[in-house]
């Protein structure tokens, strides 16, 4: 099975002006056709260090993937890096530049000289045209490997990804595996607790098995390799239930998943009225939740009752209470539902800034827990 590596090109990305989308979307593109993917990195708009990068990639891997700097500037120096990189020089092809005109006419301009960079592509090389776009893509052909480069604008790399690049690379590598990947959410216990539950599974090297914290969500990554996309899933499917049986309700969903969504499904399915109090919780973390009341001036120990006082003024059927104490490091949680009731105070050991999703995943959790378990 061929190995692969991404560089992603950009100064704009290293001075974190733009967040890189291009790298995750190509990895899981990898990924799918059963591609190892060993390593990533972003170089800024530099010639000579494109070049190294693409060279020790080259070294390593037999598929290198760049994407960005394929545009008609100064600062777009792909093309010109991946031809030093591979030993070649530019030529000019009178087809490509022939397709830019016919790109930027359909916009009613007529090109200016320096597109015609976007024209040249390295001797030799397999040039994939762009139907939405001024920058053709190219690959070269490397002895066993290949070096693809591909434009930055994600919707143009991803339709040439797509369209072209991964019909091209099951062609030269004969790919014949799958790499399939189902995420298991769960809330309730920490990285170490599920650790301790299921460490042998996390040995495995066909699935594999690994685990992600998220602010008082734990992710249970599982991926399987196969020759069809059927019987990867079935692996999936036996060390999932394994977990399952294992970790049992703290297993709260898959892959697209959210804690909130399914909480409040988990409430819908009661036809409970939610009402949701928050302290301390910024509106960033309350974005898109259940309608909520911003409590004022609460002290440590006194949701509970002001949770109760408040269920007579507002008719709600469910009242989930969050309250995050930065100053203590501490978050209370009250819940009160037609089916009972739960309180909880805690602690907090990690930053600051991350103690209000943390509560609010905790409080979330008891809720829905409460809500499935008492049907």
């Amino acid at each position: 099975m061929p190995s692969a590596e991404i560089i992603t090109i950009g100064t704009e990305i290293l001075l974190g002006e733009i967040v890189d989308t291009n790298t995750r979307h190509i990895a899981r593109t990898l990924r799918d056709v059963g591609i190892d993917l060993y390593r990533t990195v972003t170089i800024g708009d530099n010639v000579g260090r494109i070049a190294d990068a693409i060279r020790h990639s080259m070294d390593r891997a037999e598929i290198v993937i760049t994407t960005g700097g394929l545009g008609p500037t100064v600062d777009d120096p792909t093309r010109e890096a991946v031809a030093r990189a591979a030993g070649k020089q530019l030529e000019f092809r009178e087809d490509l530049w022939q397709d830019v005109r016919a790109t930027i006419g359909r916009y009613g301009r007529r090109p200016t000289e320096n597109q015609r960079r976007q024209a040249h592509v390295p001797e030799g090389s397999l040039v994939i045209r762009n139907p939405v776009g001024t920058a053709p893509a190219f690959i070269v052909e490397t002895g066993p490997g290949a070096l693809i480069a591909l434009p930055g604008v994600p919707g143009e790399m991803e339709l040439l990804l797509h369209e072209s690049v991964v019909p091209y690379l099951q062609r030269r590598f004969e790919l014949r595996n799958v790499i399939k990947v189902r995420l298991l959410h769960t809330a309730g216990q920490g990285e170490g607790a599920i650790d301790e539950q299921i460490g042998d599974l996390e040995t495995l090297t066909n699935p594999t098995v690994g685990l992600a914290a998220h602010n008082g969500v734990v992710d249970i990554r599982v991926a399987a390799k196969a020759e069809t996309e059927a019987e990867a899933e079935k692996m999936i499917a036996n060390v999932e239930t394994e977990v399952r049986s294992r970790l049992g309700d703290i297993v709260f969903g898959v892959d697209e998943d959210n804690l909130h969504a399914v909480t409040l499904a988990a409430v819908g399915v009661r036809s409970w009225a939610l009402t949701i109090a928050t302290f301390g919780i910024p509106e960033t973390v309350l974005s898109g939740m259940a309608p909520v009341v911003r409590l004022q001036e609460l002290r440590m120990g006194s949701l509970a009752e002001r949770l109760g006082a408040m269920k007579h003024e507002i008719g709600s059927a469910a009242l989930l209470g969050v309250a995050a104490y930065e100053s203590e490091m501490a978050l209370e949680i009250a819940v009160l539902t037609p089916a009972g009731e739960n309180n909880l105070r805690l602690t907090y050991g990690g930053h600051p800034r991350n103690l209000p999703r943390w509560a609010l995943n905790t409080g979330l959790n008891m809720l829905r827990l409460l809500a499935q378990t008492t049907r």
